[in-house]
């Protein structure tokens, strides 16, 4: 019987508490590790390849040491936060330079709670790198409006849960309705009135895009604040009716709030002879593309090819396997705004003039990479998948492949920047990228013939 357990029985018998005793958790081996079966956050654990450690899924304490280098910490500590960040405690040794936070969490932002609902968002404010995009994760329960109102910025949105109920006006002076489920998604150029209404009985949830990193969800322009803050003389002569028709009309914003349940569309259309249907399509069956099928998961891009009003936003989704890896990459026109959905991430940051950081993330953060800054996105499980959004103020997607660049340059250039004292390593690429296809989430590596393989170089 170990000491652990001889403690509990005893204080269980003496009808008393004994000390807890801390345990140390069990570590599974690091795949290719010099010392398999250590914990990597120790003094003695080597790996000069600097791989993936999922803290939270091994339920490890992240500690400053690598390849025998740092100590411990001896102030006080958030365990928890550096249990969801750890190659900040613990960064690759390929990480160097200044590069500016690149993370921020929903669980960080404040809250704005209503009647039926809430919203909370992330911005330049929040997250300072975030300057081309801003996000909104918003709820609304059953029946619950997100009140008539515009914007400045031009509105992105996908649906995360439930189902939701979207109207909108086109310049044309076209009306347009339109339910929405998982997966959906809506986009209203800027200026466009709109409206959103909760249909789930189970709640409606949603992430929000603009196209503008200072945005802010108290600046939108709301029916209920213009009228209360208007004449009713002038309200009286603009709809040709008494004042008195608006002495019970909202002194202030509504913004979010209980309503009656709508019917069917068919049923809550206007019936006026000015009534005329919007010739613009403000939504997009995202979830239901057909998906570009990788060695690794599966993408599904959305941009103004296949949603041709979404002007300023293009996104792709993602499903990562467990272990897969989205290719090193870069992106050219625009900063990628990443929203993670499930699963847990490592991605490093390349950002020239040997600049490079690591940042982990979970369900719920958003990741922000600048324009033309390499780097990837690891499933750090080899249990769960990995799902997330990549959004551009962008009206196309565009991304350049490190693999296919490679793999369409002249091999011998490529041998001579990478393999000029190395023939054979050099062979053994040439080999690995002669196909050159583009693959954007790449199947796990099987390093079980690592040792075979170190044996032929």
């Amino acid at each position: 019987m170990h000491l652990s357990q001889l403690l509990v029985v005893l204080s269980a018998c003496s009808g008393t508490w004994a000390a807890p005793v801390e345990q140390k958790p069990l570590a599974v081996p690091e795949k290719g590790a010099s010392n398999v079966g250590d914990n990597p956050y120790t003094p003695d654990y080597r790996d000069p390849y600097d791989r993936k450690v999922d803290a939270i899924g091994r339920k490890l304490r992240p500690e400053p040491y690598r390849n025998g280098d740092g100590s411990t910490v001896l102030g006080p500590r958030n365990r928890g936060r550096e249990r969801q960040d750890p190659d900040l405690v613990r960064p690759p040794s390929t990480d160097h330079g200044n590069i500016p936070n690149m993370r921020w969490s929903f669980a960080d932002s404040h809250i704005r709670i209503e009647e039926g609902g809430w919203t909370r968002q992330t911005t330049v404010r929040e997250l300072g790198t975030s300057k081309e995009l801003a996000g909104v994760n918003m709820r609304l329960d059953e029946g619950v409006i997100r009140e008539l109102h515009w914007h400045k910025e031009a509105e992105w949105a996908y649906v995360l849960e439930g189902k939701v109920r979207i109207t909108a006006l086109d310049t044309e002076g076209g009306s347009f309705v339109d339910d929405l489920e998982k997966g959906d998604l809506w986009y209203f150029p800027s200026g466009h009135p709109h409206s959103l209404q909760g249909l789930s009985p189970n709640g409606t949830e949603f992430l929000l895009i603009f196209d503008d990193g200072n945005f802010s969800e108290e600046s939108t322009f709301l029916l209920t604040d213009w009228l209360a803050h208007t004449p009713k003389s002038v309200i009286a002569e603009n709809f040709q009716v008494h004042p008195e028709v608006f002495k019970a009309i909202p002194q202030s914003e509504k913004y979010i709030f209980k309503g009656s349940n709508p019917g069917s569309i068919d049923d809550e259309i206007p019936k006026g002879k000015g009534y005329k249907k919007s010739k613009l399509q403000f939504t997009h069956k995202m979830d239901a593309q057909e998906p570009i099928i990788a060695s690794g998961g599966k993408a599904r891009i959305t941009d103004s090819r296949n949603f041709p009003l979404s002007k300023t936003v293009a996104a792709a989704h993602l499903e990562i396997e467990p272990g897969a890896l989205r290719e090193m990459h870069w992106h050219p026109r625009a900063d990628e705004w990443s929203y993670f959905i499930k699963g847990r991430a490592r991605v490093t940051i390349f950002a020239a003039e040997g600049n490079a950081r690591t940042f982990d993330y979970q369900a719920g953060d958003v990741g922000i990479v600048p324009k033309n800054m390499g780097h990837f996105i690891e499933n750090l499980s080899d249990d769960e998948p990995l799902e997330v959004l990549e959004i551009f103020r962008s009206d196309k997607f565009e991304d350049f492949s490190l693999f296919q660049w490679l793999g369409e340059t002249p091999r011998r250039m490529v041998k001579d920047h990478l393999f000029a004292e190395d023939e054979k390593a050099g062979k053994k690429f040439e080999k690995a990228i002669w196909d050159a296809e583009k693959d954007v989430i790449k199947k796990p590596y099987d390093w079980d013939n690592e040792e075979e393989e170190k044996e032929e170089l």
